[in-house]
């Protein structure tokens, strides 16, 4: 088990409970599914997870530490394991860079305390090219700038930074959701594969049924800030499935 959150509760000064009594686990390897109308809590949950956000209450483990209360100072390490990839790629890059120097940044960051496996930092241009290439983008597109590509390819740079210091949890949030059919189902089949090659587990948030069936092995429904159905995605059509999952699934 990578991630282990449990009873976590969120509000905002001046508002209802966010997220209320929520608990789940994402193992090693995984692809946890969030599906959920919009506002009932996912991308909240997504940065308390990331602890971009402070919780009220519960706790949040990862790797068996409990990091909802973790000063920067302790926390800065972990956060090297946890990522996040946005729905929106052209506002996560910066448009003054070019992707080579987008690409580097988290490395550079490090200052030489990077720990790769997967990939080799022999210099800058190999290691740009072996990110590059694992999201299937050719290396001319190191010089070129976020407008000189199309929403598919800046999506792959997003998710080759993501990667780029083999984080073991990357939180997914509505990653295709702005692209268009053909490129959405290029970019799923991308992110699939990486999981597979680099041993990643993923909370693949979305509004889009279909997408989190292709892509999970569990999935879990959220409605009005509460876990409403949690399952292995083979038992989606079983009796046993709540009311708001039936829904979502008559129109699946």
């Amino acid at each position: 088990m990578i991630v282990d959150v449990q009873h976590v509760t969120k509000s905002y000064q001046g508002s209802k409970n966010i997220l209320r009594d929520v608990s789940f686990t994402v193992e090693k390897g995984e692809c946890l599914g969030l599906v959920g109308e919009s506002g009932c809590g996912k991308s909240t949950l997504a940065k308390c997870l990331l602890r971009m956000e402070p919780i009220d209450s519960g706790s949040i483990q990862f790797n068996g530490q409990a990091i909802e209360s973790l000063s920067e100072r302790k926390l800065r390490p972990i956060r090297r394991k946890m990522q996040i990839v946005f729905q929106n790629p052209t506002a996560s890059l910066n448009p003054k860079l070019k992707i080579k120097d987008s690409l580097l940044d988290p490395i550079e960051q490090l200052k030489g305390e990077a720990d790769l496996n997967y990939f080799q930092f022999t210099s800058k241009k190999d290691y740009i090219r072996q990110l590059l290439e694992v999201v299937e983008l050719p290396a001319s597109m190191a010089d070129r700038y976020p407008h000189q590509l199309s929403g598919g390819q800046r999506q792959r740079v997003t998710i080759a930074r993501a990667i780029s210091m083999e984080p073991e949890l990357i939180v997914l949030d509505e990653p295709t959701a702005s692209l268009d059919v053909i490129s959405q189902g290029v970019v799923l089949e991308l992110l699939d594969d990486l999981r597979r090659k680099l041993n990643l587990s993923y909370l693949f948030i979305s509004h889009d049924l279909a997408a989190v069936h292709q892509m999970s092995q569990r999935i879990m429904v959220m409605k009005d800030g509460e876990v409403t159905d949690l399952f292995d995605k083979e038992d989606i059509f079983s009796d046993q499935r709540h009311a708001y999952t039936k829904e979502l699934i008559s129109i699946f």
